[in-house]
């Protein structure tokens, strides 16, 4: 009797021990189900009957003593009349209704968007979402089959797969700015959950209750223009812009001794030095060549009075920096770069009116500007 009444299942239950299992299949292998044998049915599962390959009786959370009266579909398809008690055959599958939340995606390759104010950009992002059963007999014949463990490594690569397609038609549709993602994160993620449960839940019994996006990046030459472009408006003007990064490349410069290095650091802080001669010096003296002259403007009785003179030595200097043309700089700049020192004895300098390059201090009109300076003082008492 033992032997016999081993063949016979007389409780059927599952005790879920993993974190990822959405199917399993109970192993009846060739016993027979007895007829009021007991099924449990815990919580956040869903016992499936299938025989001969077709879907039976579905039961919710539950205790259940299984006669024909409560396997109504099961007892047509086994032609059970007038209440036959018999053991019976049949797959049973139990489902994971519960969600399952430590599912992720992201973007293997960038998506392509038009942003109304930096035209076409390339995109990436990366988050997580939930998932659940909503349907188990919808799962079982479009998803599970008959696989005895249906795990969500299983369907994980074909829910990214449909993430990444929704994705670019939802950030290029939704017209927000590039530079507003971040803000409406969530609202992104809401809107590409629901999408994806239309879809799912009609044709797989599957839903998406959350939907996160942790974070949208762009290309890492796009971020370093946004960077510039940022500390452009913390500095508020493009020519103190200029000005920085003309000071940093001369910090630099400084770093790097050598004849290279000297070469750039000297053009560059002339070219510094010209900005501030420009900005500090008097007006005739700023432009590089004479301005226009000013249309005579009649006097009170109808003659006409010329034009202020011209502002004097109005030339255009040029300097030799290690075999390179510097210039052109006004006379103003020019007797500047004397006094700091950028330009010094030796240099070969022209302007308009010469007729070859000259060394700076035999030039007339620089002459002065390198008189000589006394020696060292001798050793005191």
């Amino acid at each position: 009797m033992d032997r016999l009444r081993g063949e016979f299942i007389d409780i059927i239950e599952w005790t879920d021990d993993s974190r990822d299992t959405i199917v399993w299949r109970y192993p009846r292998y060739e016993n027979e189900i007895k007829m009021g044998a007991k099924l449990i049915v815990r919580e956040s599962q869903v016992a499936v009957f299938v025989n001969m390959g077709r879907i039976a009786d579905v039961f919710v959370p539950g205790m259940y003593e299984l006669q024909t009266g409560n396997l109504p579909i099961l007892s047509t398809l086994q032609g059970w009349k007038y209440g036959f008690h018999s053991p019976f055959k049949a797959e049973v599958y139990f489902v994971t209704t519960r969600q399952f939340t430590d599912m992720k995606w992201g973007t293997q390759n960038p998506v392509t968007v038009r942003d109304p104010e930096f035209g076409m950009v390339r995109l990436r992002a990366f988050g997580g979402y939930a998932v659940r059963v909503t349907d188990p007999a919808r799962l079982l014949t479009e998803l599970a089959g008959t696989d005895p463990m249906f795990r969500t490594e299983e369907v994980e690569e074909y829910l990214r797969q449909l993430i990444v397609g929704r994705l670019g038609a939802l950030l290029g549709n939704s017209g927000i700015p590039m530079l507003d993602l971040a803000a409406r994160q969530t609202e992104l993620g809401d809107g590409l959950g629901r999408a994806l449960t239309e879809e799912l839940a009609a044709s797989h019994g599957i839903s998406v209750p959350k939907f996160v996006i942790e974070n949208i990046s762009l290309p890492a030459e796009v971020e370093q223009a946004i960077d510039a472009r940022s500390r452009m408006g913390i500095i508020g003007n493009v020519d103190n812009y200029a000005r920085l990064q003309a000071a940093d490349a001369i910090r630099d410069a400084a770093n790097n001794p050598g004849g290279a290095g000297e070469g750039v650091g000297l053009g560059l802080g002339m070219a510094v030095g010209q900005q501030m001669a420009q900005a500090f010096a008097p007006q005739s003296q700023q432009p590089y060549a004479p301005a226009a002259p000013a249309p005579a403007a009649p006097a009170p009785g109808g003659a006409v009075v010329p034009p202020p003179l011209p502002g004097q030595q109005q030339y255009q200097w040029y300097v030799a920096v290690d075999g390179q043309q510097q210039g052109p700089y006004d006379h103003a700049t020019f007797t500047g770069h004397i006094g700091s020192g950028a330009v010094r004895p030796g240099m070969l300098a022209w302007r308009d009116g010469m007729a070859a390059w000259q060394p700076v201090e035999q030039v007339p009109e620089l002459a002065q500007h390198f008189r000589a300076t006394p020696p060292p003082l001798p050793p005191q008492a």
